[in-house]
């Protein structure tokens, strides 16, 4: 079990439905948009509709006046492919309450588990100003290398100056509908947001900003801050005094709200995670949004 110190707060799986009814042959978790031989009872149909022997239904037969044979139809419950798109520019490495790409890898190793525990694919993409092909891994089921590909990501390096490489990752995932967790703190340009999820708007997206309270709650009424722009802005020598706090509280309520706004035609809602990876939380946010 992962202790305190690593972010984890439990070992309880992440449960999610997708917001589409998936298709194909393979047996999963989801309810599928396919009629298949097990499954929950969907409806009854005529014979020459769905011509299995097996699946009669006599007491509905029976019934018929007009005398027809009717089938039981079942519904299928099909696997979906989750991926976690994952920012790694350099203000990832942000430690306050918690480290940052610390919450990164205990949100990832946990939805690794949950989704090959129900027969789902897990991939990741990890991303900075490219691209980062040594921490990408394709959709698998196979559950040993899902929790290593997250393992990865606890030792990765956050270097670049951006996270202009998920327009990339847009494009590869291009295809059937997929559910993707886009996981970041997302402080970027307001037209890279746009492009990003505009991009990704055929699947199902469910943003997962990275927050620390040290960055409001911790900061002083009055004294010297250092601010480090991990960025390569550099580093600043702030006098703090009680409005520009209130001032800077209050832009980074606005930053976040704007998020919101943005995200809204092509997501689900962010889900801010912050201080402490909770299972629990993000599944009560995913199942009511």
């Amino acid at each position: 079990m992962s202790g305190p110190e690593d972010g984890v707060s439990d070992t309880a799986d992440i449960i999610y439905l997708p917001r589409w009814r998936p298709g194909g042959h393979r047996v999963g978790a989801h309810r599928g948009r396919d009629a298949g031989g097990l499954g929950t009872f969907r409806d009854q149909v005529s014979f020459s509709r769905l011509p299995d022997a097996r699946r009669i239904d006599l007491r509905a037969s029976l019934r018929d006046p007009f005398e027809g044979v009717f089938v039981r139809r079942f519904e299928a419950r099909s696997p979906v492919e989750t991926y976690a798109l994952v920012d790694l520019s350099a203000s990832m490495r942000f430690r306050g309450r918690a480290d940052r790409r610390e919450l990164a890898h205990a949100f990832c190793a946990t939805l690794a588990r949950s989704a090959t525990r129900i027969g789902d694919g897990f991939g990741v993409i990890a991303c900075d100003d490219t691209l980062r092909d040594d921490l990408t891994l394709p959709a698998t089921r196979h559950r040993a290398a899902a929790q290593a590909a997250a393992a990865r990501l606890r030792e990765a390096s956050c270097d670049g100056r951006g996270a202009g490489g998920l327009l990339e990752a847009a494009r590869r995932l291009a295809g059937r509908p997929k559910l993707i967790f886009l996981v970041s703190d997302f402080r970027w340009p307001e037209a890279l947001i746009e492009g990003v999820f505009s991009a990704l708007a055929l699947h199902d997206v469910r943003p997962v900003l990275l927050a620390d309270s040290a960055e409001a709650e911790d900061l002083p009424a009055w004294g010297l801050v250092e601010l480090d722009d991990l960025e390569g802005a550099g580093r600043r020598l702030v006098f703090l005094r009680p409005a520009l706090r209130r001032r800077w509280i209050a832009r980074e309520a606005e930053r976040v709200e704007r998020l919101r706004r943005i995200c809204a035609p092509f997501a689900r809602p962010p889900f801010r995670l912050a201080d402490r990876f909770d299972a629990e939380a993000l599944s009560r946010h995913l199942m009511t949004t």
